[in-house]
């Protein structure tokens, strides 16, 4: 059955919170709060880059969209209120894939409370590119560039389950639901912990912030080039989790004890670095005795496949 752009429009406005008020061109955004700032956040997935339409079941596909945009807004200290979707649709993709996407996508807005406010829909001659957009607000913005000499940098789960999920993918494991596998889970259906961005940015030890997206090797990097400083992966890490990618973690660095922090939020942290004056990179781990530049080994989106 071959999809139309009035039947789509129909199912989004039928389907997701806030698409009964998608009758105009544009969107309205809601006026910012006293003492806040409107931050925004965008995310594109592409068929055969990104995922792939024989292994990602399209309700956890959708959940997926949604939680990674989410998890930005959330890393920054901003509560998200909208989003906008796009949706390219090549001919793999008929309507009851379509309609259980957006079912996947209702209810991760239900639960996340968010509601679609426009967006666009476009057919290609093949694949499927997946755009969100989305809105929160923050009365303090954490940034990445607030790193201070002595530092130590924190994660609230551990980085690598994704990248094990994408490796049972790619050696042919599936899916299941009714025996449902945790890595394959943090990689098709990630939940990041939604909430506790803004717990970390009312506190003011708190100086830098990001989700943990692309893996430590260049998570770190960037916090570390963003405050001019550099950072000390820690030695009990194992080659997963430095590698890692897509793992969604609250990422963050603060002068405050790991006991101290732990006892405040109610959850156990992972200590992944130390932050020190701008050494000889700005990503150092140890080689036995010696400090060492540590290489990239994150997912390069502009390399050759």
């Amino acid at each position: 059955m071959s999809l139309q752009e009035t039947g789509i429009l129909a199912q989004i406005r039928a389907l997701l919170p806030g698409g009964e008020s998608l009758v105009d061109d544009c969107g309205a955004l809601p006026p910012t709060p006293a003492g806040h700032r409107l931050l925004v956040t965008t995310d594109l997935m592409e068929s055969g880059q990104h995922f792939r339409l024989d292994w990602h079941p399209p309700d956890l596909l959708a959940r997926k969209l949604l939680a990674v945009n989410l998890s930005d807004l959330d890393a920054s200290g901003a509560r998200p209120f909208g989003y906008t979707l796009t949706l390219a649709l090549g001919p793999e993709v008929d309507a009851p894939w379509l309609t259980t996407f957006l079912a996947g996508l209702a209810a991760g807005s239900r639960e996340a409370d968010v509601q679609v406010l426009g967006g666009d829909t476009v057919g290609r001659p093949a694949g499927l590119g997946l755009g969100l957009t989305a809105f929160g607000f923050a009365a303090r913005w954490l940034r990445r560039d607030g790193l201070r000499p002595g530092d130590r940098i924190f994660v609230d789960q551990r980085p690598g389950a994704s990248l094990r999920g994408l490796r049972k993918l790619q050696a042919g494991q599936r899916w299941d639901p009714a025996r449902p596998d945790a890595d394959l889970e943090a990689h098709l259906a990630p939940r990041p912990r939604l909430g506790l961005g803004l717990r970390l940015a009312e506190i003011p030890e708190i100086h830098a912030c990001l989700d943990l997206s692309d893996g430590l090797s260049r998570d770190l990097r960037n916090l570390a080039e963003a405050s001019g400083l550099s950072i000390v992966l820690e030695p009990a890490l194992d080659e997963d989790a430095r590698r890692g990618g897509e793992d969604y973690a609250r990422c963050f660095g603060t002068s405050l004890p790991q006991a101290e922090l732990e006892s405040r939020l109610g959850l156990p942290l992972l200590p992944v670095g130390t932050v020190m004056p701008r050494g000889a990179a700005p990503l150092l781990a140890y080689d036995g005795d010696s400090l060492l530049p540590l290489p990239d080994l994150s997912f390069d989106h502009f390399g050759s496949s």
